[in-house]
């Protein structure tokens, strides 16, 4: 499923506290000489309420970071503190169920969960009304657009109430037109629910159209190479002049850390 669940009911959370903190994180695939650094003394930190975007070329470990994040991947070294009670995952398929329909999939998050089921067919209805999938409940996923299967993916998420969502690069395989209309519904529900979202991608106009802040991450292992904070009025559009302008100074970020990466 797309949502991982990082239960912490049983743990005090602090509440003025980052959502997300990252010191000296670095993790290590294989072993010897042919062992791979994907990530190395990586620092991050996440505000409560933050949207932030993370982009880095290919190989950079931006998925990395997620899964540890998610607890689904161990670090080498490093400590990752999650001030959440819930954390969520969604990845760029939205690989649901296919034998369930369009209510089933995302009563299964909440099932999950440990909802009852007398109170579950209400909250379903009540979700995928958030995400605009009133009247699809009986479908099922082939017979959705991909737009459409990400907004099911989207309220299965949601479903689990989660206070920080992790996002890899979750609308990458759609089109412009249905990219640009996704932004808009992730954008109008963080700001209603309030949640904090750590978003990776690979497209810089997309980082910024989201992004209270972007982070760029360095090639060959991954950590922090720079960092711009975008503090433009929302709604935004990502063919603004002023995405436009900032999506350049992070293009040429990232095509220097390529050159000198290959170099």
């Amino acid at each position: 499923m797309t949502l991982v669940d990082l239960h912490r009911d049983d743990v005090r959370v602090d509440t003025r506290a980052p959502v997300l903190k990252v010191t000296g994180l670095t993790k290590r695939f294989g072993q010897g000489a042919a062992a791979v650094t994907a990530v190395e003394g990586l620092d991050l930190t996440v505000e409560r309420g933050e949207f932030l975007t993370i982009v880095g070329a290919s190989g950079c470990g931006k998925s990395t970071l997620l899964s540890i994040v998610a607890g689904l991947t161990p670090p080498t070294s490093g400590t990752v503190d999650v001030q959440a009670t819930r954390a969520a995952l969604m990845f760029q398929d939205a690989t649901l169920m296919p034998w369930l329909t369009v209510a089933g999939n995302v009563d299964l998050a909440l099932r999950l969960r440990g909802v009852p089921r007398a109170k579950r067919p209400e909250r379903v209805k009540e979700l995928l009304a958030l995400v605009h999938l009133d009247g699809r409940q009986e479908q099922r996923p082939h017979e959705l657009s991909g737009g459409m299967r990400q907004r099911v993916a989207l309220a299965r998420v949601l479903a689990q109430e989660a206070d920080l969502v992790l996002m890899d690069e979750p609308f990458g395989a759609l089109d412009a037109m249905t990219r640009d209309a996704m932004h808009d519904e992730l954008e109008r529900i963080w700001t209603e629910h309030g949640l904090t979202v750590l978003f990776v991608t690979h497209n810089v106009r997309e980082a910024v159209r989201l992004g209270d802040r972007v982070v760029v991450l360095a090639s060959g292992p991954g950590h922090v190479k720079a960092e711009m904070s975008v503090p433009l009025p929302r709604p935004r559009r990502i063919d603004s002049s002023e995405v436009a302008t900032r999506a350049a100074a992070l293009t040429d970020a990232l095509r220097e850390e390529v050159r000198q990466h290959v170099g």
